[in-house]
């Protein structure tokens, strides 16, 4: 071209006399700024961040006069290519992508760092000549021509920026095209970050619709006057309605809820309209049929100080029915450990019940032969008589005991003297006690009041308690073997200890002992400790195990006070 215009230097004057062809040298006031004023518009209007780009990149082109062009998006000072546009032949090819620039596509670095860090356009009226970048690889290797670099920014925030280039001739990009190319650039910052907002927006809409529409978990807006105005199908079905029910407006929370529920809806909206949110909770639901549905529920406003609210919905239907399941394994393992130490305890049990009625034999022949004297002696045969009465009663009593623990029966909550049920449980321990060679004492606090409880099933855990220290002890085989029963008040209400001396429990097991099948027995089944913490808490208490000094260990529970 410089060899022309050498040459022929009247081709660029005759192109000057009878007026611009092209728009490299045509005037600003020459240009066709309807065309400009189409494309910002066109720009302002499009909401598809592919087809903006793709409407940018050739208006850039066609309006500057460049060979190329690149829009590079600026992240975390990471530069990603999103396009790239090209003249080839007549036409102008663009294609948009997203990956890093300097892995994909050529580009003086050095450049457009500095319009970054500057956030001023850079133009290179020659780029071959002496300049800040002329030592860039890229321009050498090239042999750039024309440059400008044009910074896309939107309310001080950089979005992107256009590189131009043209490496035919030097001076292309004049200060009436730049002028041009920054009203188009200004309106692209603007487009540009509208649509990425606009496409996050569409991602979250997309996200919240497929998270509703997966039906995982019931899911509902409401307002918060009551009236359910969205469901989706998961919590349709749990309530047992349809959508016909949502669309003719029969639906309401408020409606929905059981009477005895109403003060929780009254805190609910008192915490929507202080925090925006409530925290998740249980509460009940009224089913299409009637029946109730147990739920989980949790949810927040729309907006501050909105009235819309959204409420995320789970089903606890199979876990209540897991939980009732389990209550009652926890009961018939219960039982199961009853029949277990009762019938372990039967020998020990017919040695309480043979002595009274003994006695009661030996009583019923003294009265005989009293009654053979003559004179019969009356006084002594009304004290033999007497003596049977109480031998009869006692051995009563001991039955009794043994039905009440054998027995599955619902618990029973009643005042009782824990003293004397200890001694009691002492009584049916006695034949154990004494196999073993274990010397018993107890240190029952004088004056304890008295506590509230089923008797029976706390006479069970004393009694699990007795049965596991005296068998603990029979594997001693030097050493006395004592076990000391100890109660008394604390700060909570009652506290019940048993201590023995035996090999004691590793520290490391002293948690574990209380979980359901784990045994340190031969031919234990590991329930009986898991059944006995159950009955201590279900009563407000607490069970746990301690090392007993010098050896041994000491398992205690509390018991709150009357």
């Amino acid at each position: 071209m410089r060899q022309l215009e050498q040459l022929h230097p009247w081709l660029r004057a005759g192109e000057r006399a009878s007026g611009p062809t092209g728009t490299i040298e045509a005037p600003v006031d020459q240009l066709d700024l309807a065309t400009v004023i189409e494309v910002s518009q066109a720009l302002s209007g499009e909401m598809v961040v592919e087809k903006l780009i793709d409407r940018f990149m050739r208006a850039a082109i066609e309006q500057a006069g460049a060979e190329r062009a690149l829009l590079i998006a600026v992240q975390d000072e990471e530069l990603r290519t999103s396009a790239e546009a090209a003249v080839r032949g007549d036409d102008v090819t663009v294609q948009v992508r997203q990956h890093p620039a300097r892995d994909a596509v050529a580009l003086p670095d050095s450049l457009i760092r500095y319009s970054i860090r500057a956030r001023d356009p850079v133009l290179l009226d020659d780029a071959m000549s002496q300049n800040p970048f002329s030592a860039d690889p890229y321009v050498v290797k090239y042999h750039v021509r024309s440059v400008l670099c044009l910074p896309l920014i939107n309310q001080g925030k950089l979005i992107a920026i256009l590189y131009l280039e043209n490496n035919l001739t030097s001076h292309v990009f004049t200060a009436d095209r730049v002028t041009v190319l920054k009203v188009l650039a200004s309106q692209a910052a603007i487009s540009l970050e509208n649509t990425t907002l606009y496409r996050d927006l569409a991602d979250r809409e997309a996200k919240i619709r497929r998270l509703v529409d997966a039906n995982i978990i019931g899911i509902f807006v409401a307002e918060l006057e009551g009236r359910v105005v969205e469901a989706n199908d998961a919590f349709l079905r749990m309530l047992g309605y349809d959508r016909a029910d949502l669309i003719s407006g029969r639906m309401r929370w408020t409606e929905l809820t059981p009477p005895e529920w109403r003060e929780r809806d009254i805190q609910t909206l008192a915490e929507l309209n202080s925090t925006g949110t409530v925290q998740p909770f249980e509460k009940e639901y009224f089913r299409k049929d009637g029946s109730r549905v147990p739920v989980l529920i949790g949810g927040a406003l729309f907006r501050e100080g909105g009235s819309e609210a959204v409420a995320f919905v789970l089903d606890l239907s199979e876990r209540k029915r897991a939980e009732e399941a389990l209550r009652e394994l926890e009961l018939n393992f219960a039982h199961m450990n009853r029949v277990s130490m009762m019938g372990e305890l039967a020998a020990s049990l017919s040695h309480e019940i043979t002595q009274p009625i003994a006695s009661a034999r030996n009583n019923a022949r003294a009265a005989q032969n009293f009654m053979d004297m003559q004179p019969p002696e009356l006084g002594e045969v009304d004290e033999a008589l007497a003596s049977i009465v109480g031998d009869v009663d006692r051995a009563g009593g001991i039955i009794d005991r043994i039905r009440d623990h054998i027995r599955k029966a619902p618990p029973r909550l009643e005042h009782f003297d824990l003293n004397a049920a200890i001694n009691e449980v002492i009584v049916l321990a006695q034949s154990a006690i004494l196999r073993n060679g274990v010397s018993v004492q107890t240190r029952l606090a004088d004056g304890l009041l008295p506590v509230e409880g089923d008797r029976v099933q706390l006479q069970q855990v004393v009694l699990n308690l007795v049965l596991n220290a005296v068998e603990a002890m029979d594997s001693v085989e030097a050493g006395a073997r004592e076990l000391l029963i100890r109660t008394a008040r604390d700060h909570i209400g009652v506290l019940v200890a048993v201590r023995d001396t035996g090999p004691g429990i590793d520290p490391m097991q002293l948690e574990r002992i209380f979980e359901a099948f784990y045994t340190t027995k031969s031919s234990g089944v590991g329930m009986g400790l898991a059944i006995c913490r159950s009955i201590i808490v279900a009563h407000g208490g607490r069970l746990w195990a301690e090392a007993n000094e010098p050896r041994g260990a000491v398992l205690q529970f509390t018991l709150p006070g009357p």
